[in-house]
């Protein structure tokens, strides 16, 4: 009996496995650092990812018909549990959105989840959130008021954009949906429709294991990739967009006028379960543009680089009129957070590029998934692996 039930955990295993789809460690890119056991935010300990994905349609686009490709993510800090969390949030070129953050800034504060979708539907999300308060008793006060976190990323050339698909019911999937361990990557949720670096873009995460003294903290990051030029991608310190220039090219067919080269725009979500405060979160946050800046973005003038960084530790910190004692990292010890943060989000959005699939949207326009095989040519070509 013993026997049975080993082999059929372990085809359960395999059977995961394979449904998985490779990661960037899987087809041989390296990376610094010890990831957790999923290499994902939701190694942080009580953070929970969803998503709520929406495609149909194809060829002309009829607004208001489709095509559509786009969706919702929802990240909690602590599944549903209501306990705000310390935070602090950082923008390394403002062309974008973030709701909540002034409050966020005043408070220290982040009293819920924090959710990501496409340009055009924050309003649309931020009243679902505050609709879902209501739907699932969040608050158990009779008065209470927040201001939900409803970040954005542009996905007008594979999406029907003015179409506003986008439903409140969409903002609930992906927040009743949301659980911790793996997280699917790629073409999902807010990520959906989104273009990275001349390819397909989406969806990524990623995570580091450090130790600061005796004690052991985790680091995830979370990103919705939807920026950068082609010829500045770097993996691994290779140059492969110069290699990959004419190959694969993204076919805009019908893109607005506008649109110059590197347009678009990243979020991306830091969580620890290190016991650092709003001013030392907004230190590690800050670190995120770094490790954009690794793979090759430049915080274009037309690109959102927003970023929102928490703090699982301290759960009693939020108070409304009692005092309260709290533990604090010193800041001589916040170094290896501020590499965890840059390897994070380096590895982050690379597992996006590498998860994402070639995607055809409105009016025939194409995105191309990273070739992995070339890729991995290149950094051979360049002895970064053998």
């Amino acid at each position: 009996m013993k026997t049975l039930t080993a082999i059929f955990v372990l085809l359960f295993i395999q059977s995961f496995l394979f449904a998985q789809k490779p990661r960037a460690r899987d087809i041989g890119i390296p990376f610094d650092g010890t990831t957790g056991k999923f290499n994902a935010i939701t190694d942080v300990k009580g953070v929970e990812v969803g998503y709520s994905t929406i495609i149909s349609g194809e060829g002309k686009n009829i607004r208001g018909k489709g095509p559509v490709r786009t969706g919702v993510t929802a990240i909690l800090p602590r599944g549903r549990n209501n306990n705000p969390v310390y935070a602090n949030w950082y923008t390394l070129n403002g062309n974008g959105e973030m709701t909540g953050t002034t409050w966020l800034t005043e408070s220290g504060f982040l009293e819920g989840p924090v959710m990501i979708t496409n340009t055009n539907s924050v309003g649309t999300v931020r009243d679902a959130v505050l609709k879902w308060y209501v739907k699932k008793g969040w608050y158990k006060e009779d008065f209470w008021y927040t201001y939900p976190v409803v970040a954005e990323t542009y996905d007008g050339f594979l999406n029907d954009i003015y179409g506003f698909h986008v439903k409140e019911s969409n903002a609930y999937e992906a927040l009743d949906s949301a659980k911790s361990g793996f997280i699917k990557e790629g073409n999902l949720g807010g990520g959906t429709g989104m273009m990275c670096l001349g390819f397909k873009g989406g969806s990524g995460t990623s995570s580091r294991v450090i130790k600061i003294k005796d004690s052991t903290y985790t680091l995830g990051v979370f990103v919705q990739s939807n920026f950068g030029r082609k010829k500045n991608l770097t993996i691994a310190g290779v140059p492969v967009g110069k290699e990959l220039i004419d190959t694969l090219n993204n076919e805009l067919k019908a893109p607005p006028s506008y649109r110059q080269e590197g347009d678009g725009s990243i979020i991306v979500v830091v969580a620890t379960d290190a016991p650092v405060l709003p001013h030392q979160l907004k230190r590690i946050v800050q670190r995120v543009s770094l490790g954009i800046g690794i793979v090759g973005g430049q915080g274009t003038n037309g690109s959102g680089d927003i970023f929102i960084a928490f703090s699982t530790a301290n759960s009693t910190a939020f108070q409304r009129d009692q005092f309260t004692k709290i533990d604090e990292l010193p800041n001589d010890l916040i170094n290896p957070l501020f590499e965890a943060t840059i390897q994070a989000t380096e590895e982050a959005i690379i597992n996006a590029m590498v998860a994402a699939e070639t995607m055809e949207g409105i009016n025939g326009n194409k995105s191309y998934a990273l070739p992995h095989k070339l890729v991995i040519d290149i950094l051979k070509k360049y002895n970064r692996i053998k």
